[in-house]
């Protein structure tokens, strides 16, 4: 087992050189645990092709997978051999140790990656980046259109343009979002703050710097974009934000580029929605020049607590399931950081939000605790019944008696 202390975060760009893999693997056992969205959907099914004689492949696709990673890679052996990771969830396979170092294993059947995908931690590559992800904007432009409406591109200008849309009646919630109580409103919480160069930590510490007019600001746009939502937005999650634009309800939302495959392209449920869909970089936010949403990474690991045979084997179809023909043959599951991706239409509003400058998702140890303080501690505000100022110190009261008894502070 072991332990590694550090930080992963900067902006991924994408590249160009094509190296293919195949399965060719004699025996092993290789068990997945994932999240539960489309272009881990069309990572895993890759990743089956390689089961045969002596090898199995297996997969959880879920979108509890962040509260079972953590005791199904403690177990030993672990009850999978590989975990889809984003920024956040790596971090607490790495606090408790359960992340095997990957130098050998991409030296030896790692030849198609790329520098930018090798995350480091403390010197080792600990996991294998696949795709980015970001939230950006979504509109409809035929109907800012008809309301004779420019396409914003802050939140400044979302709200006169919801205002415009609604006043006009040409949408009656024209505005959307992933509000839902716990992770979603948590992470609407990070995009904004970001956006308004807000931090989450006093400099070098874990004490918790939320309670300040940055922070302030922060809510109050989001608690005025719901004016302009339907009355049950706290019960909206990034799925179902997805569904409401798609069935025609709302006319501008700020959603996840993975979430692309269905609203726009070949895949697209509703042709006139998707070919009147506008992509565009998530928008600015009090007067900042950088938009407001955190740049993510999706990769993998390998778990530490399993037979060398299984990691190899593990490794080896992960490089089958991520190899240059899959970005090829599926441009628009997700903006790819697998080499030879030529990025489609599709990927424009998400390359747009990187290429912004787009802060990265923060990845410190006590970030997660902050992220579940959020999501428990927002709610009284953004229904109507506790204000700003309360709200924030009620977060920095919970986080910091969490952080303390994680042992982050004293």
């Amino acid at each position: 087992m072991r332990k590694f202390v550090g930080v992963f975060a900067s902006s991924l760009l994408l590249g160009a050189s094509s190296v293919s893999a195949a399965c060719g693997i004699e025996a092993g056992s290789v068990r997945i645990l994932s999240n539960d969205f489309a272009a881990l959907g069309t990572v895993i099914d890759e990743a089956r092709e390689c089961a045969a004689d002596g090898v199995t492949v297996s997969a959880n696709l879920t979108t509890e997978h962040k509260s079972l990673q953590v005791p199904a890679l403690t177990v030993d052996p672990s009850r999978y051999s590989v975990a889809m990771v984003a920024n956040n969830s790596l971090v607490p396979l790495l606090n408790e140790g359960l992340v095997r170092p990957l130098d050998d294993l991409v030296a030896e059947y790692g030849d198609q990656l790329e520098d930018r995908q090798l995350v480091r931690i403390g010197g080792e590559i600990v996991a294998i980046a696949f795709m980015v992800n970001a939230q950006h904007l979504y509109l409809r432009q035929d109907l800012l259109e008809e309301a004779g409406i420019d396409a914003p591109t802050s939140y400044e200008g979302i709200l006169e343009a919801a205002r415009t849309l609604k006043e006009s009646g040409v949408s009656d919630t024209p505005l959307g979002a992933a509000d839902a109580a716990g992770w979603d409103l948590a992470a609407e919480f990070v995009n904004m703050h970001l956006g308004m160069g807000g931090d989450f930590f006093e400099q070098g510490s874990a004490a918790p710097a939320l309670a300040n007019e940055t922070g302030l600001r922060t809510l109050e746009m989001m608690k005025a974009l719901t004016e302009f939502m339907a009355p049950g937005y706290m019960t909206v999650s990034a799925d179902e934000l997805k569904n409401q634009y798609v069935s025609g309800n709302v006319a501008m939302m700020n959603e996840w580029g993975s979430m692309v495959d269905g609203i726009v392209g070949a895949a697209a449920s509703d042709r006139q929605i998707a070919e009147a869909t506008t992509l565009a970089a998530a928008p600015t936010v009090g007067g900042g020049g950088i938009p407001a949403a955190a740049l993510w990474w999706d990769g993998f690991v390998i778990a530490d607590n399993i037979s060398d045979e299984d990691a190899a084997a593990s490794f080896q179809v992960m490089m089958h399931a991520i190899r240059p023909e899959v970005a090829q043959d599926n441009p628009q599951a997700a903006a790819w950081l697998i080499s030879g991706f030529d990025a489609p239409e599709s990927a424009r509003g998400m390359l747009a939000t990187a290429e912004a400058g787009a802060r990265p998702y923060p990845m410190t140890p006590y970030m997660g605790l902050m992220h579940d303080t959020l999501g428990v501690e927002l709610v009284q505000f953004m229904q109507g019944t506790e204000s700003a100022e309360q709200a924030l110190a009620d977060v920095e009261a919970a986080y910091s008696a969490a952080a303390r008894e994680a042992g982050y502070l004293n």
